[in-house]
């Protein structure tokens, strides 16, 4: 069985957010993983490392899964109407809708999240109601044929889930098994539960302006 996925990227998008899922993907034989953007010339992500597309919005063939990440950059395709075009055309032959961390308010500005249940990253899920969803944090939530997941890493658990989904736990555990995913962090500070105040504190004030950005552009989340 081939499998087609399609990843989003673009300029100062989250690194891992790609990374991550396409690891799980492309981990699967003869499995192709489409990483899209407007044109092909390298993009430059948050953490300055440039990625290219190998796929343009034009070319791209339908996906058995689409996934747009987060980072940065997802404020600006909020307001890009050529992206937001794109992913309502690419979904409506997609199989599986998904996203990672950010990514999620690209799917609810694009209309797909209208009464669904859905994750985003900590500091981005409260702005899910705006856009017609309804927000639970959990690390990965599936809603029929759409699957959120929350902040950044766990966009490999995400990707886990999807390949069960789409071709049974014992693959998915293969895969799991080829990349090494067994994660054993050494500091219990990866959530805000969890994270001490001092902490949080911190986490929110380098988030500062992007959030400010989304304020500027969604409203004050209720």
């Amino acid at each position: 069985m081939t499998l087609s996925f399609g990843i989003l990227i673009f300029p100062n998008v989250q690194l891992l957010d790609v990374a991550g899922p396409n690891d799980a993907f492309a981990a699967v034989p003869g499995a192709k993983v489409h990483l899209i953007w407007k044109n092909c010339d390298p993009v430059t992500t948050t953490s300055g490392m440039e990625i290219r597309a190998n796929t343009t919005f034009s070319e791209c063939p339908d996906l058995d899964v689409l996934c747009i990440p987060g980072g940065g950059g997802v404020n600006l395709l909020l307001q890009d109407e050529e992206v937001l075009g794109f992913v309502r055309r690419a979904t409506a032959n997609a199989r599986y809708i998904t996203s990672v961390c950010t990514g999620s308010l690209v799917l609810g500005r694009a209309g797909l999240l209208k009464g669904k249940r859905a994750t985003s990253h900590w500091n981005a899920v409260d702005f899910l109601p705006q856009l017609g969803a309804i927000p639970v944090r959990e690390r990965v939530v599936k809603d029929g044929n759409l699957y959120t997941a929350g902040g950044i890493t766990s966009g490999i658990d995400f990707g886990l889930e999807i390949l069960a989904e789409l071709l049974g736990e014992e693959e998915a555990r293969t895969v799991q098994l080829a990349i090494e995913y067994a994660p054993a962090p050494p500091f219990s500070s990866g959530t805000p539960d969890e994270a001490a105040p001092n902490i949080i504190a911190e986490a929110r004030k380098r988030m500062a302006h992007s959030r400010q950005e989304r304020l500027d552009l969604l409203g004050e989340p209720a």
